[in-house]
């Protein structure tokens, strides 16, 4: 460039500098792999695109070499990926070539990528894989921020102002990375996992992307959110980065329900419930990290959680567990509230473990132990009944009654009001009529829960009598006739 620029051409005189580096340029830079890569940063970050007679040849050979299979590429280098040096390799990986292009301009990196992508010679996760080592570099995870940004935070107003002049030169240069790598994502099922796309989002959400480039990802999360973890679906605020958006999370929840209202092949609908069940799974641990949260509201949380209709959840231990946190982070509920976050729960859907949790859990309320208890005796007489028409019916779970019982005598003594304080007198007067009456009302339920009991174990046991007596009197219908 310095040559031409100072016109040592062979107008001026035979054998000048031009024509000399442009040989070298041909037979030397071009033949290697780092060499044109070196020159082509140069020439673009000198001139862009107006220095076309190096920076194309520069692609072109970098283009060239990427499409020629491993094993005609000499590997002289060492492989710098985190785990790779550990496997012994003989032959060169398929990805090799991506950790030095990642250094590229995106503007350099995208032509590079096209043309490579036109050619149709590379699988689309091989694409994919480069598109993501990119990112990694240019693009750093919105979660990991949260951290420095507070950080940040507590210093002078003069270091604030640079750090924030800072701050938006790097957003925008990041908004334009990632804009443009959303567009150069291959179509092609796999050809990118679904933590990418959602880490992808929460980049989106921290730069203020554009809203059709947060519309495509949302769209191909929700399409591959069986393959994320809860985590991915921790999106921070940009202007908080210790609270997460959850209408985020909800988005991408909701485009992966609406593949179930298409009609699909059998083998792609056995998929999709196969991957219904992981999500399941992976948004009840989403619920419980949200759940931490002290100042979240109790509304938008079970407004969050029925987000995921109950016919998609097989079993409700993760939703127990994540209502049991949010139970436990907000002290301060009030009895209404518990019992509208507790009603979610389907207690036939709890594992028997969980079960037994719940009912000695004192942050439950006291109908759903009562339910949970009912559950236990149905289960016990199922499992009695399923040994023959002889088999005895399951005694009922006194240490479950009378828990039950002791936690509604002391919730009865806890709403009682306390009695008024009689100036006249200094003489303590004792709560006897109080107690009395709290006991009263644990013996009641005990008996209506013995009696249920009780009454479900004659009518079983009454089975089998009822079914003799009634084959008696056929036989003796019969020989009357005769």
């Amino acid at each position: 460039m310095a040559a031409r620029f100072l016109r040592m051409t062979e107008s001026v005189a035979k054998g000048n500098l031009v024509a000399k580096l442009e040989t070298f340029f041909n037979s030397c830079i071009l033949q290697g792999w780092k060499d044109p890569i070196a020159a082509l940063q140069v020439a673009w970050r000198i001139s862009g695109w107006s220095e076309n007679r190096i920076v194309q040849p520069c692609i072109d050979a970098i283009v060239e070499k990427i499409l020629m299979p491993p094993s005609k590429v000499t590997w002289s280098y060492t492989y710098t990926r985190p785990g790779y040096a550990k496997r012994p390799h003989q032959s060169v990986p398929k990805d090799w070539w991506t950790e030095d292009v990642s250094e590229l301009d995106i503007e350099v990196f995208r032509s590079v990528i096209s043309t490579v992508r036109a050619a149709r010679l590379l699988p689309p996760p091989l694409i994919g894989e480069a598109l993501h080592v990119y990112c990694c570099k240019h693009l750093p995870d919105p979660l990991q921020l949260g951290g420095n940004v507070a950080a940040s935070a507590n210093g002078d107003l003069h270091a604030q102002s640079s750090a924030a002049a800072a701050t938006e030169e790097t957003v925008a240069k990041q908004r334009r990375v990632l804009e443009t790598i959303v567009t150069m994502i291959p179509g092609d099922a796999g050809a990118v996992t679904g933590r990418f796309l959602l880490r992808l989002l929460r980049v989106a959400n921290y730069v203020a992307a554009s809203s059709s480039t947060r519309a495509q990802l949302i769209r191909q999360a929700g399409s591959q959110l069986d393959e994320a973890k809860a985590a991915d679906l921790l999106i921070p605020l940009p202007s908080d980065p210790q609270a997460y958006d959850v209408g985020a999370a909800e988005a991408v929840l909701e485009y992966f329900l609406a593949q179930f209202q298409r009609p699909v092949a059998p083998e792609e609908r056995r998929r999709m419930n196969a991957a219904i069940e992981k999500v399941a799974k992976i948004f009840d641990e989403y619920l419980r990290t949200i759940a931490l949260d002290g100042d979240f509201p109790v509304g938008k949380f079970v407004d969050l959680t029925e987000c995921l209709p109950d016919i998609f959840r097989n079993d409700h231990d993760g939703l127990y567990y994540a209502i049991d946190t949010y139970l436990k982070e907000h002290p301060e509920l009030s009895k209404a509230d518990k019992k509208r976050l507790c009603r979610m729960i389907d207690c036939r859907k709890l594992s028997p473990d969980v079960r037994g949790q719940a009912i000695s859990n004192d942050r439950m309320p006291l109908r759903t132990i009562v339910q949970l208890l009912f559950v236990e005796q149905e289960r016990a007489m199922g499992a009695g009944g399923a040994g023959g028409s002889h088999s005895t019916v399951a005694a009922p779970d006194r240490a479950s009654v009378n828990a039950v019982a002791m936690l509604a005598a002391r919730k009865k003594a806890d709403e009682l009001p306390a009695p008024a304080v009689d100036h006249k007198s200094d003489v303590h007067r004792p709560r006897g009529d109080q107690a009395e009456r709290a006991r009263a009302d644990g013996a009641a339920m005990t008996r209506s829960l013995s009696a249920s009991t009780k009454m479900a174990a004659a009518a079983a046991a009454a089975a089998p009598r009822t079914k003799e007596r009634t084959a008696e009197e056929s036989r003796g219908s019969r020989l009357r006739n005769k």
